[in-house]
């Protein structure tokens, strides 16, 4: 078995490598990456393995990033110390999600799982629908934002926002009825596990929208897309190229 494995602290690295060959000697860690480039250029180059080991927390930034850039259809072992992307792992070929530092029986019994799997079965009906389960849970996704202003601490429905949007190393939301900016204590990263995938999408690096705000998509002649939204917006609003294809995809769900 042929296994990939992302993850940025050298010392978990090599107590993963050890865990993998106790659990199964058979195993080959083909090659170890550190960054979301590395696996990018990794799948670009068409590299073939079985199985992939992957760390959220990556030296450049989180590893969702990547599934924005290349397609990957390999079955994923997730390994984090946050236990709150688990839901965000289960839209991708999520075999399992382990919790930092790996017990060996759990890395057992994540491996054993693996073998049983095909094709078939993790693109069944079952899975698709526990899927959308998962995402609809009630309680699942953040539902209102804490906010200070002056001396004073409010708070804002995620149903009123608009969208978020970075600048720097600080965050905003901006609200439907108000069309006002407030500071928020989360960066888009965090948004991204945070917020009900059904309804709030990150086009870019810098911007995540709501459906509810979105009026009109435009096609423009460089192949990039333009969102225009229901409210006056003091930002211009485009799709990466790389999330075009996702962004279809989530409008049309």
């Amino acid at each position: 078995m042929k296994v990939l494995l992302a993850e940025d602290e050298p010392l978990a690295a090599e107590r993963l490598i050890g865990l993998l060959k106790e659990c199964d000697p058979a195993i080959e860690v083909t090659e170890q990456v550190d960054s979301v480039e590395e696996l990018v250029r990794f799948f670009k180059a068409q590299n073939s393995i079985d199985l992939l080991l992957l760390d959220i927390q990556l030296a450049d930034g989180k590893s969702f990033e990547v599934f924005d850039k290349v397609q990957i259809d390999k079955p994923i072992i997730f390994t984090t110390a946050y236990d709150h992307y688990a839901i965000q792992a289960f839209k991708h070929y999520s075999v399992d999600y382990l919790l930092k530092p790996v017990k060996k029986n759990e890395l057992q019994f994540a491996l054993e799982k693996f073998k049983k799997l095909t094709p078939k079965f993790i693109q069944s009906e079952e899975l698709a629908l526990l899927r959308e389960v998962l995402k609809k849970s009630s309680g699942t996704f953040k539902e209102r934002f804490l906010l200070k202003s002056g001396n004073k601490l409010q708070f804002k429905q995620a149903s009123e926002v608009a969208y978020f949007y970075a600048d720097g190393k600080a965050a905003f939301l901006i609200t439907k009825s108000e069309n006002r900016k407030y500071l928020i204590d989360h960066t888009l990263e965090e948004l991204e596990s945070l917020l009900d995938p059904v309804r709030f999408f990150r086009i870019s690096r810098k911007f995540i929208v709501c459906i509810d705000a979105i009026n009109e998509v435009k096609g423009l002649i460089s192949s990039r897309l333009e969102i225009k939204i229901n409210q006056p917006c003091e930002h211009e609003l485009f799709v990466s190229r790389e999330r075009t294809a996702s962004f279809k995809t989530w409008l049309d769900r």
